[in-house]
């Protein structure tokens, strides 16, 4: 035994002093591996959409309404059904709901709790009673863990169940109880959430859905390029505030930005209407005004940096002023605009002196969102630009590749990058832009990076030749909108090339996929979310109310349980007052992927992995007691 092992064993033996205890922790830990895996929950491109969200969060896809169905199929109508599962998703709003119609609020108590005991016993049937009782509130843990655990139609204990019921009623602690049974039956349903990007913009509550998000229990972002916009403007990158308030002035949101994060819009506002003078309304003009600003700034950032490759987006200077027309791409294109006073064409990517003091404030009050900063800190510390679980691969956009289906190879200093050799580079200067000293160059660059992140050719998170940003508010002519997509997005149509991206992050498994956001599934064209001959999954169907119009549908989600795999399409949401009053649940249908040929357990899973090192190294533990090398410690 090495010094180095036995240094290790001698500081295990502090947690297991003994055989015995060594010994239990080795049949516990066994005994989990045998148990089935907890379910995965997957969604994408939520974009600020938060009462959808939310929904979906609580229902878990449908998953609840299905438990709530195999329960009580044959004994329930449906109408009531279903107004236990709404009970089980809103159980507060509800409830409120609920007194004001029913007559015998005693007895709806008790029949609704016997069934709230029911759902929950079997939701956590395939966990240790030690991981049950951890997700129970402090205040019933031990109550609840009694009534799952104790079988009423056991003589011996029905008074006993039958008296904590009556209990709790005569209490009045039954509102309490309920509410606490519910939260148990969400968080025991779901073990994991993947998010595969894009939380921000569009939708007007993002900041909701990042509060519920670092209240879950278990979750892991991969960020998309709306996201890394958001974390660039809280680093303090120019270019990348400016873009957040295009968006958000273009899609009327700016009660958000300033509502939800206190960011002070009042100096660009000021700014905005002493420029711009024509009769559209102030919105109109801070837009402009904004957009103007973001393309000097983006300018700097592709000046500073030619190894971003992007001085075909260099188009101030591309103006003729005398006919107002713009150079892109070799055409030239008519202006529908000609009121620019900010731009000198001589310096057309200088700031004047009135842009500059409104973007330092704009900085500054960025920096200043605590709210904003805690958001974006949860981020980094949770998210990442992809991630290896459980033999799938997530990412949100692409992994750049050559026409002829090789990885793309970037040059970020003086080393060529691609495949995940560039994600894990481009993860790393994702974190310095943020992290980095304060005015140090390697933070500047980390920030002007995040920029490239979002919208910078052959970025992984974007995935396009172009942002077409200028074209489409400048130009009327579509032709010079035109934003080709990666060839990424044409290979994994092919089977063979999904299994070599899937080879180069380490994963060979039959069973292992792609799963992947960003793009939205055009359902009602005709479009599918699998492809590579089923070996990648896109679960960007259209969370976003903007983009259903497109899409025909309200988003795709996804379920890996220990039966195997499970796409959800959904219907668009009507709102949570419908949800409360009337018991409208989110239409779902269920498309069974990828079926495990046995039920997969926990030993199947990388937690399994880790627990089974842990086995390994109790072992050793417990070898080292026997043969005298480490001496228990009886109290």
């Amino acid at each position: 035994m090495t010094r180095t092992n036995l240094k290790y064993l001698e500081l295990l033996s502090e947690q297991y002093p003994t055989i015995q205890s060594a010994c239990t922790e080795i049949i516990n830990l066994q005994a989990i591996l045998n148990l089935p895996k907890g379910t995965e929950h997957f969604v994408s491109d939520i974009h600020g959409e938060a009462e959808a969200f939310t929904h979906i969060l609580n229902n878990a896809s449908g998953v609840i309404r299905e438990k709530v169905d195999i329960l009580f199929e044959k004994s329930l109508s449906s109408a009531v059904r279903t107004e236990l599962c709404t009970l089980i998703y809103y159980p507060e709003r509800k409830l409120e709901e609920i007194k004001q119609n029913e007559e015998d609020m005693y007895e709806w108590y008790r029949i609704t709790l016997y069934r709230l005991i029911d759902v929950c016993r079997l939701c956590a049937s395939k966990y240790t009673r030690s991981k049950v009782r951890k997700a129970c509130p402090q205040d019933f843990s031990y109550i609840i863990d009694e009534l799952l655990h104790t079988d009423s139609s056991d003589k011996n204990k029905q008074n006993y169940y039958e008296n904590i019921i009556k209990t709790i009623l005569d209490v009045e602690r039954a509102d309490a109880f309920i509410i606490a049974l519910t939260g148990v039956i969400k968080r025991l349903v779901v073990d994991r959430l993947h998010v595969v990007g894009d939380v921000f913009d569009r939708g007007p509550h993002a900041d909701v859905i990042l509060d519920k998000l670092m209240n879950h229990h278990a979750v892991d972002i991969q960020w998309g390029n709306h996201d890394i916009l958001w974390m660039g403007a809280a680093a303090g990158s120019a270019a990348c505030i400016a873009c957040v308030l295009n968006i958000s002035t273009k899609y009327s949101n700016i009660d958000f930005v300033e509502n939800a994060y206190g960011i002070n819009l009042r100096p660009l506002a000021l700014f905005a209407q002493q420029t711009y003078t024509d009769d559209t309304d102030l919105l109109d003009h801070m837009h402009k005004a904004i957009a103007i600003i973001q393309f000097k700034l983006e300018g700097q950032v592709i000046l500073r940096h030619p190894e971003f490759g992007m001085e075909d987006r260099l188009l101030l200077d591309k103006i003729d002023f005398d006919d107002m027309t713009v150079l892109v791409d070799g055409q030239r294109y008519a202006l529908n605009d000609n009121d620019f006073p900010t731009i000198d064409p001589k310096h057309p990517y200088e700031l004047t002196g009135e842009e500059a003091e409104v973007v330092t404030q704009l900085i500054s009050s960025f920096a200043q969102s605590e709210k904003l900063q805690r958001h974006v800190k949860f981020l980094y510390s949770q998210g990442s630009l992809y991630k290896v679980f459980n033999g799938n691969l997530l990412f949100h956009g692409c992994i750049p590749m050559t026409e002829e289906g090789g990885f793309y190879a970037l040059t970020f200093g003086e080393t060529p990058r691609g495949g995940k050799a560039l994600m894990d580079y481009a993860d790393s200067l994702a974190r310095q832009g943020y992290y980095g000293q304060a005015g140090s160059d390697i933070r500047k660059y980390g920030q002007d990076f995040l920029w490239y992140l979002w919208c910078g050719k052959r970025s992984p998170l974007f995935g396009r030749s172009k942002i077409a940003t200028f074209e489409r508010m400048f130009i009327d002519d579509k032709e010079s909108w035109k934003e080709e997509k990666d060839p990424y997005y044409k290979h994994v149509e092919s089977q063979e090339m999904c299994e070599k991206i899937l080879r180069e992050f380490g994963l060979t498994d039959q069973y292992s996929h792609i799963v992947n956001g960003h793009v939205p599934v055009r359902f009602k064209d005709g479009e599918f979310p699998v492809r590579g001959g089923g070996k990648m999954i896109v679960i960007d169907g259209g969370f976003c109310r903007a983009y259903q119009t497109q899409t025909g549908i309200a988003g795709y989600t996804m379920f890996y349980s220990s039966y195997g795999i499970r796409l959800v399409s959904h219907e668009p949401f009507s709102g949570l007052a419908d949800a409360i009053q009337y018991n409208k649940d989110i239409l779902s249908t269920y498309v069974v992927f990828d079926t495990a040929q046995t039920r997969i357990t926990v030993g199947e899973t990388d937690v399994g992995l880790k627990l089974q090192a842990d086995i390994d190294d109790l072992n050793m533990l417990l070898a080292a007691y026997r043969n005298g090398t480490i001496k228990e410690k009886h109290l």
